[in-house]
């Protein structure tokens, strides 16, 4: 990735009132997003709004609020967005081909079977192109993105606090408190098996939505400490940095995530080779990172593996599941959202009943048929590779940051279902225009000379 020592100023944009006005709201918006709606998409119906304060504090939002944030700020892009790229195959590629994969969304739901779970994944989908598009024609033209990522690094820091309390006795009360409840026989088998669990999963849906929350966010949460150099001293920005990493750590351990461990460790493992260091200083640290992290994950889950690995196994169901599917529907799909319903029909009576597939790519086989999977694989991992450049990064680097978290989120989307889940979606669309911004802007910047 290219190095820059701050982060990139883009043309501010039309309207100076309103582009602080633009700023504050996404910044809120963010920060809303990360905390209030970490459930999947599909669950929509079963979202109420909050009755009281506490409610509010404590509890998910419905989507609908999330749904009214971005029809605002989409009537103030309208002021402050710029269509500006340049005319070049790599741009007609970003922008054009999350217009084809969400049209073709709307074409599959012509076919789908059932209208109530193809409803909710559309809304979400259009919200979810919708962050994409502010972030390349809004987000990318703004003279400073820093309240932004100050925003993510909030709340990711509150996300860690939580789950923190939740490992040292927050889920026990919770699990005490919901089964006082004369009801709790009646919630559905995902979230009675997520209470009774062990594994902290804080704001977001359940565990291993966390880890992925953890890999999107912690690379740009770092980047931001590291860019308030005119206001902490190397030592103090260090001491944050360090602080933050055990926080984090200690939620990726505590939820119990292996493919986010493992994720993590290649995500370290690509910053090291990034950062710079001398050569000895640089193999030293790999080999430190690569003994401690393969070491740990060997000890704390060798009983697992000793078990049979029975949420591997299941995974590898559901992807069987989603071929057959697809195989069976593979110009429309079932409709968006649905891979649950002919799911019911196929699966081994010994696995475990699953709403989505474990894996966003497969799903959008199952669910929208070939012009859908390629579409979105071609989009989210070929706009990843694209922005892949081995070239040394500074600890502040903001592009590389981005590319780091959403590398992380799209290749954890293998074995999860990161598309569906606001909190992490969202956010991620949102990043993705805003590294397509910088692209357009940096390959269109006048020489020196």
């Amino acid at each position: 990735m290219a190095k820059i020592s701050n982060p990139p100023k883009a043309q501010p944009g039309r309207g100076t009132a309103a582009s602080k006005l633009f700023m504050v709201l996404i910044s809120l918006f963010l920060a809303v997003t990360i905390l209030k709606f970490g459930n999947p998409a599909i669950f929509e119906d079963l979202s109420t709004a909050p009755q009281n304060l506490l409610e509010a504090i404590f509890q998910p939002w419905p989507l609908s609020w999330g749904y009214f944030g971005i029809a605002v700020l989409g009537l103030l892009a309208l002021k402050v967005g710029r269509v500006q790229f340049q005319r070049d195959w790599p741009t007609a590629f970003g922008w054009l081909l999350p217009l084809i994969w969400l049209t073709w969304q709307f074409v599959s739901a012509t076919q789908t079977v059932d209208l109530n779970l193809t409803r909710s994944t559309l809304k979400h989908f259009t919200a979810c192109v919708a962050c994409f598009y502010l972030g390349w024609f809004c987000l990318g033209q703004m003279k400073s993105v820093r309240p932004v990522f100050l925003a993510a690094l909030i709340s990711f820091v509150f996300v860690l606090i939580v789950g923190w309390q939740q490992h040292f006795g927050g889920l026990e009360e919770t699990r005490r408190f919901f089964y006082s409840q004369p009801n709790w026989r009646d919630f559905p088998a995902e979230f009675l098996k997520k209470v009774s669990s062990t594994r902290i999963y804080s704001t977001l849906f359940y565990p291993n939505t966390l880890s992925a929350a953890i890999l999107l966010f912690f690379p740009i949460s770092v980047a931001t400490l590291w860019s308030f150099g005119s206001r902490f001293t190397l030592a103090a920005r260090c001491f944050l940095i360090a602080l933050l990493s055990v926080g984090a750590v200690g939620c990726l351990v505590w939820s119990g995530s292996k493919s986010g461990w493992l994720l993590a460790l290649l995500l370290g493992f690509i910053s090291l080779l990034q950062l710079p260091f001398s050569p000895a200083t640089r193999k030293g640290l790999i080999c430190g990172l690569l003994i401690v992290g393969l070491g740990g994950f060997g000890l704390k889950y060798a009983k697992f593996f000793e078990r049979g690995a029975t949420s591997v196994v299941a995974r590898f169901d559901y992807w069987r599941a989603a071929l057959t599917i697809f195989q069976s529907h593979p110009v429309v799909g079932t409709g968006p959202g649905t891979f649950y319903i002919p799911y019911q029909k196929i699966k081994a009576p010994e696995s475990e009943m699953a709403r989505l597939c474990h894996n966003d790519y497969l799903e959008q086989a199952a669910d929208s048929g070939l012009v859908g999977f390629l579409s979105f694989t071609t989009f989210m991992l070929g706009s990843v590779g694209y922005f892949c450049r081995p070239k040394a990064a500074a600890p502040n680097d903001f592009r590389f940051a981005i590319w780091l978290g959403l590398l992380g989120v799209a290749l954890h989307g293998l074995v999860e279902f990161n598309l569906y889940i606001p909190a992490i979606a969202w956010p991620s669309f949102l990043f993705l225009g805003w590294l397509w911004a910088q692209r357009n802007r940096i390959d269109n910047k006048p020489s020196a000379s």
